[in-house]
């Protein structure tokens, strides 16, 4: 096999393992309504469920993946697969609300630290031609594992119970750990830097797998490149790249998720079954996987930064249509379809962003910060548009308002330097 098909080999285990992360993360709602049946659960039950996941995923952003800059990838990569296999069976034994959310939120801890790992593992695998493409394939794992997932979840609801779908997740998370042990080395770059007393064998070992000639010797160790810590993300060397990656990835995230969010409740004001509302957001999904898509191609000509740029302009744009309301539910599943594919394109490509933005000694944890700390948004946005809701905003109000997040993230990459 030759070497450039050994790393998309790489890039591929990466996407893999996300499924497994996207998936396990929605495994709450795919089975929430059975859940409710037969416990009997009210509103008010089921909300600290949801934030639990939620708060773990974001735990597992800032208290993981720097970890990994530490340790390495591959052994945080492999912990967090165990942790998400371990919390998905576990589920299956809950007997509470409380036993349950301490399970999600253990769930949502493996979860939170595999994007960043997965993301520094694809970054240092990947050419600087090819590096924003991989990202994207790699990241695409993530909304595949809720789109088909939620199918698999359906036809394991229909015929068995809510139990049915933690034991699936668990399955999968399982059968894809000997996977990830086989196929994901550790990362060179990794290597490189902690430069351990037999690093040199193990990079050899690694450039052996991909078909590469072996390596004479270590470079030059940097002198000035930073340590594995928080503090090192705020050094005068990447401060500014720190504080306007979170602010751009925050903002976004909050238009982002006022879209996946409020669909439901848009389906059923618009006199629909709130069932069909699923059908809506498959194609907010589908359409956020060809925006990530189409932009991953685009950077072969033009500076990934700018194609963020004008995703998240266009996406302001489209958000604010979407609240204009539709008179139909296709009229509806087609521009909720447009907007995904804009603002996931401006996701997607701040993922590619953050892996040329950090350097390696401190890449996943910059990562995780920054989509920790922006996920944030993602709880903020959906509260937002609640409360301009209740104050008696039209949904076209709100949505222009929302909207404007896109735009605040837009204004945050401009100043952004970066090559």
């Amino acid at each position: 096999m030759r070497a450039h098909h050994r790393e998309h080999l790489i890039t591929l285990s990466c996407a893999s393992v996300l499924f497994t992360a996207g998936y396990a993360l929605q495994a709450f709602a795919f089975s929430m309504p059975g859940l409710v049946r037969d416990w009997n659960l009210d509103a008010q039950a089921v909300g600290p469920l949801l934030a639990s996941a939620m708060l773990g995923l974001m735990l597992g952003y800032l208290a993981l993946s720097p970890l990994a800059d530490r340790i390495g990838r591959r052994p945080t990569v492999l912990g967090c697969l165990v942790v998400m296999a371990g919390g998905m069976a576990l589920a299956t034994l809950a007997s509470s609300v409380t036993m349950l959310g301490v399970i999600r939120f253990l769930t949502g801890l493996g979860i939170g630290g595999m994007l960043a790992c997965t993301n520094a593992i694809v970054a240092e695998f990947s050419n600087a031609r090819h590096r924003n493409l991989a990202v994207a394939i790699m990241a695409s794992g993530y909304p595949m594992g809720a789109i088909l997932g939620g199918s698999i979840a359906s036809s394991l609801l229909a015929d068995g119970n809510w139990r049915d779908v933690f034991i699936f997740g668990a399955l999968v998370s399982a059968a894809f750990l000997p996977l990830a042990w086989f196929l994901l080395p550790e990362s060179i770059g990794f290597h490189v830097h902690r430069r351990h007393p037999d690093a040199l064998a193990r990079i050899n070992a690694v450039l052996g797998r991909l078909g590469h000639h072996a390596a004479e010797g270590l470079p030059a160790a940097r002198d000035s490149a930073p340590k594995p810590s928080l503090a090192a993300l705020f050094a005068p060397r990447l401060a500014r790249s720190t504080i306007l990656l979170t602010l751009a990835y925050f903002c976004h995230i909050m238009t982002f998720y006022f879209i996946l969010k409020w669909i439901p409740k848009i389906v059923v004001d618009m006199g629909y079954p709130a069932a069909q509302a699923g059908g809506v957001l498959v194609w907010a999904n589908v359409g956020g996987l060809l925006g990530a898509s189409l932009l991953s191609f685009l950077t072969y000509r033009i500076q990934v930064r700018w194609l963020v740029i004008g995703a998240m302009l266009v996406s302001t744009v489209m958000v604010t249509v979407f609240g204009q309301g539709q008179t139909s539910l296709g009229g509806l599943a087609t521009v909720a379809g447009a907007a995904g594919f804009f603002t996931n394109a401006g996701v997607v490509g701040l993922y590619a962003i953050f892996a040329r933005a950090f350097p390696t000694e401190v890449r996943a944890g910059g990562t995780g910060f920054v989509i920790g700390v922006g996920r944030g948004g993602a709880a903020l946005g959906p509260i937002v548009a609640g409360f301009l809701f209740t104050a008696g905003f039209g949904l076209a109000e709100v949505a222009l308002l929302m909207a404007c997040g896109s735009l605040l993230g837009a204004a945050a990459l401009v100043f952004l330097k970066q090559d």
